[in-house]
């Protein structure tokens, strides 16, 4: 018998099957990544920056870049919970029960960070994830194989981008790729939500 959820999954729209544009944006996007490279892109949220997760140069240049070494503002990426706990060893289990419920962008912040890009890792040791619902992001994060940071596409304490026209000139010249906004789809233009959990499956909502 099908639960609530199940009748809310299946009202969900679809993913549409990316076009050839977009996979050769995918294909550039990502063969940039691979090198080290750091890019401009669109996500269901805002316009951010991004790298592959896992290379501590390119975390560097993107701290460099926001002219700021928050970590706080650094997350990461994933296209699905299963890659999720691949870099996070400690998380409770109701963090992913919320992530399925959620019907907006949301943000986890996780105890347990393992392999990630050092620098990307606070004190506490935790990471921020998400799944974006966003057909680029996820064709991307699939051909990667690795997180992709995401951070505002903004300089440290100036207003965040909702669209690529909004961008800084010093960011766009500062990165090594910048996609198309023909893949931009329905951003929200406002940060996601945020909540932290702890290892025994404590709550505290951040944003």
């Amino acid at each position: 018998m099908r639960n609530n959820r199940d009748e809310e999954r299946a009202q969900r729209p679809q993913p549409q099957q990316p076009t050839a544009a977009m996979k050769a944006a995918v294909e550039e996007t990502v063969e940039v990544l691979k090198r080290g490279g750091l890019i401009l892109y669109p996500t269901d949220t805002v316009w951010g920056i991004g790298c592959d997760a896992t290379n501590e140069e390119a975390v560097a240049r993107i701290y460099a870049l926001k002219q700021s070494e928050n970590k706080h503002a650094m997350l990461v990426l994933c296209h699905s919970a299963e890659q999720i706990v691949r870099y996070v060893n400690r998380a409770p289990g109701i963090a992913f029960e919320v992530m399925e419920m959620a019907t907006s962008p949301l943000t986890l912040i996780l105890p347990g960070a393992v392999g990630v890009a050092p620098n990307l890792i606070p004190d506490e040791g935790t990471l921020g994830v998400r799944v974006p619902d966003h057909e680029f992001c996820r064709q991307v994060l699939r051909r990667l194989g690795r997180p992709l940071v995401s951070t505002s596409a903004n300089i440290s304490g100036e207003k965040t981008p909702k669209g690529l026209a909004d961008v800084a000139r010093e960011i766009v010249e500062g990165v090594d790729y910048v996609v198309h906004p023909r893949f931009q789809g329905r951003p929200t233009g406002k940060p996601s939500s945020i909540i932290a959990f702890g290892e025994g499956g404590e709550v505290r909502v951040i944003r």
